[in-house]
């Protein structure tokens, strides 16, 4: 029968956290396998890597570890607090591996709403790449739902402009087209008054009462009720008039390759304003970093050209 070590005593007063020297001391002897190897890149003697295994195991208050003759095996106990550590060294590394990466290149991060990425920023993002070869960009998702949860340097935001602990500037307007299909286009043929538009399938980007207001502003005297489908955002939106399921209102800058491409139309050129423009956010707790002003800046003279040929 194994002799079974005995941990009765109870600790006076019993931390919450584990002592991570330790832990660590453990973890290194059970992924390679024996304390020699756990000292060498710990780079500590083996004798204080056994010192560190009965802390913890004091700590636990259980064995973790036992001799089978000159070898230290891990006992199921061991086994299974490995199997729950591992991960979180895993995480700790990649973690310390990312940051270890980022010191050494310039790597600005960025944060952007889907249509705004595909149908704006990465259209032109070569030309910044081709003046910046050294600039590392990484590119996110903003979500729009919890701007708060944004950790990238700079964000693209749509909205009024006021974002708690950003310091925002107005980039290009979010003013609506109606734009369909060149395939939808062909099978209703071509409208010649808003009045005509109504009486087509309507799609809804976000919510429904941008169209009320553009056939207000068209002066439609009957415009049609607000039926048919909507979509989350603007790329699903897109998706949705590409798959000719109807018109819909678009923000023109974004899908500008479209439009040259000739795969989707721009019925009319009227444009319906709810407010709410395309900001370059930065936080206000931090400065930015060379790479950020240098992103920053050339995005503000690509919004300006934008804004010049509209």
């Amino acid at each position: 029968m194994k002799k079974t070590e005995q941990y009765d005593a109870p600790l006076p007063t019993l931390p919450k956290d584990p002592p991570l020297r330790a832990v660590r001391a453990f973890e290194a002897v059970a992924r390679l396998g024996g304390i020699g190897a756990a000292a060498k890149e710990l780079a500590i003697s083996p004798s204080a890597v056994s010192h560190q295994l009965k802390t913890l195991e004091a700590f636990l208050q259980m064995p973790l570890t036992e001799r089978q003759g000159r070898t230290l095996i891990l006992r199921d106990e061991g086994r299974e607090y490995y199997r729950s550590i591992r991960a979180a060294f895993n995480v700790l590394r990649q973690a310390t591996e990312q940051v270890r990466e980022r010191s050494a290149s310039r790597q600005v991060t960025i944060s952007l709403i889907p249509l705004f990425g595909m149908g704006w920023f990465i259209p032109r993002l070569r030309g910044f790449l081709r003046e910046n070869p050294d600039i590392d960009i990484n590119v996110v998702y903003a979500n729009h739902r919890n701007y708060l949860s944004d950790a990238a340097d700079l964000s693209i935001r749509f909205g009024v402009g006021q974002w708690t602990g950003y310091r925002s500037e107005k980039l290009m307007s979010g003013k609506m087209v109606p734009v369909c299909s060149r395939a939808f286009g062909k099978l209703h043929g071509l409208l010649d008054t808003p009045d005509q538009l109504a009486s087509l399938p309507l799609l809804h980007d976000e919510e429904r009462s941008a169209w009320m207001q553009w056939f207000q502003q068209a002066g439609v005297k009957r415009p049609p009720r607000s039926a048919g489908p909507m979509f989350e955002d603007g790329l699903l939106t897109l998706a949705a008039v590409q798959a000719g399921l109807g018109c819909a209102l678009m923000r023109e800058p974004l899908i500008a390759p479209y439009l040259h491409g000739g795969e989707l139309i721009k019925l009319f050129d009227l444009a319906v304003d709810d407010g709410r423009d395309y900001y370059l956010c930065a936080r206000q707790d931090s400065e930015l970093s060379q790479e950020g002003r240098d992103l920053q800046l050339w995005l503000r003279r690509e919004a300006a050209a934008q804004n010049a040929e509209s």
